[in-house]
């Protein structure tokens, strides 16, 4: 019976460290020829606290602590409502595209995980060759066939000295979590996109409602102008003037008819599904007609980590900043060990015992001395690569702001706009009524009743608009706000100027899982 064999693989790596030891003290000294000093990032991560908006805002209805709520649509009370935006979340195409791009990027930081540290394979080798008569081979094994049997473990392990591998990693961690919050951003877009093109079909329907009665009062114009006529009091002209008013009157039906069916045909698009699924949408039941969203009373501060576009852009710039610092690791030797072994044998009989036992182990050390120009070339594309993250960065701060300001400043002017049409509709009210009372008492006709209620149904349009608008700029400042988006305990680290320009490689760099959470005054 062939002899038990057994491998010891930790003296075996431990024995290669101890002779790389002194090629790496060696390398390590010619460094310095290779230099990456003068490459640097230029663009400076803009702080919130720089972006002055307190004038802005002053007059903005401000709750201490305040954000949109996780479900804020909810707020409108219509059930259907809810039931179509959890639809559109579950099933929309776009929000499964975005969960796929995240579990890629899972995956490739996985891959660059799992490249790190031993790496083992296990392999057997049978191989049938005739040794050549001439060739260089032993005398008396030239001219003859011979089967080689082996059996081996090979080993591979690259020596993370400057923290190239762990800064790999970690940029790469870094992605996925940036596509991590874009899929809650798109998230956001869907439903205020949802809850938009609801409220818009709700506006329709009111709409369509005040044509109708329009119509009505037309035609009750026409029966009086006609009535006149035949009493001699009007004149045909009289009668025409009224009557080419109803074909205009029966095409804004029409039009606001069509502008519904559009509007189901956009809502099942949205919830990724044919236009037959917006037939069975019924008419909207919002439960409010207004619909106020207060400002935190920590912006701007607090919007950097309320938004999920703005979070993606923080784990873009952490991702770019370990790039860097993989890149300058590059400029270091790079130690790998290699080792293998196993049994061979030309003899199968003796294939399994001791005396056919191999073992092959070695150290190699890197630096590339007249290779600087492609390692300076690809730190100062990292360099551009992190200058690029930082300025999307600082754009999507200002345009962020910008927005809530935006929807701030437009529902305070509508607010004003309001103020007057509600003035204007209660005149047209008083009117309307007064012009009913002088028609009960007999002291006037049924015309001055018909033209004060066209002012009445006009106003009344003018205001079911402005209603629209006021509730969609609402939903426009929950977007602006991030939503009810709250991002875990996980945080990018707060961008800073000198991050990327202080990289220098480490030995143990810290995982980038482990982040601390960014200080309130850049969040």
């Amino acid at each position: 019976m062939p002899e038990p064999i057994s491998f010891s693989v930790t003296p075996l790596f431990t024995q290669l460290a101890r002779r790389a030891l002194p090629a790496v003290a060696a390398l390590g000294m010619l460094a310095g020829c290779v230099s990456y000093r003068g490459i640097d990032p230029k663009a400076q991560p803009a702080e919130a606290s720089g972006l002055a908006a307190s004038q802005s805002l002053a007059q903005a209805a401000v709750a201490n602590g305040q954000w949109p709520a996780a479900e804020w649509w909810k707020r409108l009370g219509d059930a259907e409502l809810d039931q179509l935006v959890s639809e559109a979340l579950a099933g929309s195409p776009n929000i499964r595209a975005a969960i796929a791009r995240e579990d890629s990027a899972l995956a490739a930081a996985t891959v660059v995980g799992a490249q790190q540290g031993l790496g083992v394979t296990a392999g057997y080798d049978l191989t049938r060759q005739l040794l050549s008569q001439y060739g260089l081979v032993p005398q008396g094994f030239g001219g003859r066939w011979f089967t080689t049997n082996q059996l081996a473990l090979n080993f591979q392990y690259q020596v993370d000295v400057w923290g190239r591998n762990q800064a790999t990693l970690e940029a790469s961690l870094g992605q996925a979590k940036a596509v991590e919050a874009e899929v809650q951003a798109a998230r956001l877009s869907l439903s205020t996109a949802v809850v938009q093109a609801y409220i818009e079909m709700a506006r329709n329907f009111e709409q369509a409602d005040i044509a109708r009665a329009v119509l009505k009062q037309r035609e009750g114009l026409l029966s009086l102008a006609h009535d006149r006529l035949n009493a001699g009091l009007d004149s045909q002209i009289d009668v025409r003037q009224v009557e080419v008013s109803l074909p205009e009157a029966r095409a804004r039906i029409i039009q606001y008819e069509q502008a519904v069916e559009m509007g189901r045909n956009q809502l099942a698009a949205l919830l990724g599904q044919g236009p037959d699924r917006g037939k069975r949408i019924a008419r909207p039941q919002l439960a409010v007609s207004a619909m106020d969203t207060p400002l935190p009373s920590s912006l701007p501060a607090d919007l950097l980590g309320r938004r999920p576009d703005i979070v993606a852009a923080r784990w873009r710039i952490e991702a770019t900043r370990r790039d860097i610092q993989s890149a300058k690791a590059a400029f270091y030797p790079n130690i790998n060990l290699a080792g293998i072994v196993g049994l061979q044998s030309l003899v199968l009989s003796k294939f399994l015992s001791t005396q056919a036992e191999f073992t092959s182990f070695g150290p190699a050390v890197r630096l590339p001395l007249f290779g600087s120009g492609t390692l300076k070339g690809t730190l100062a594309a990292r360099d551009a690569d992190y200058d690029a993250a930082v300025e999307r960065y600082n754009q999507l701060l200002a345009d962020a702001l910008r927005e809530v300001v935006d929807q701030v400043d437009a529902l305070r002017f509508t607010d004003q706009q309001g103020a007057e049409l509600d003035r204007a509709m209660s005149l047209a009210e008083d009117s309307y009524r007064l012009a009913q009372a002088r028609e009960s008492g007999g002291l006037s006709g049924r015309l001055p009743v018909l033209s004060a209620e066209g002012q009445l149904l006009m106003r009344k349009s003018t205001l079911v608009d402005l209603r629209g608008l006021r509730l969609a700029l609402n939903i426009g400042l929950v977007r602006a706000l991030g939503g009810g988006y709250e991002p875990g305990n996980e945080q990018p680290p707060a961008p800073s100027a000198m991050s990327a320009t202080n990289a220098a490689p480490v030995t143990s760099a810290a995982p980038a899982t482990s982040a601390a959470p960014a200080t309130s005054a850049v969040r």
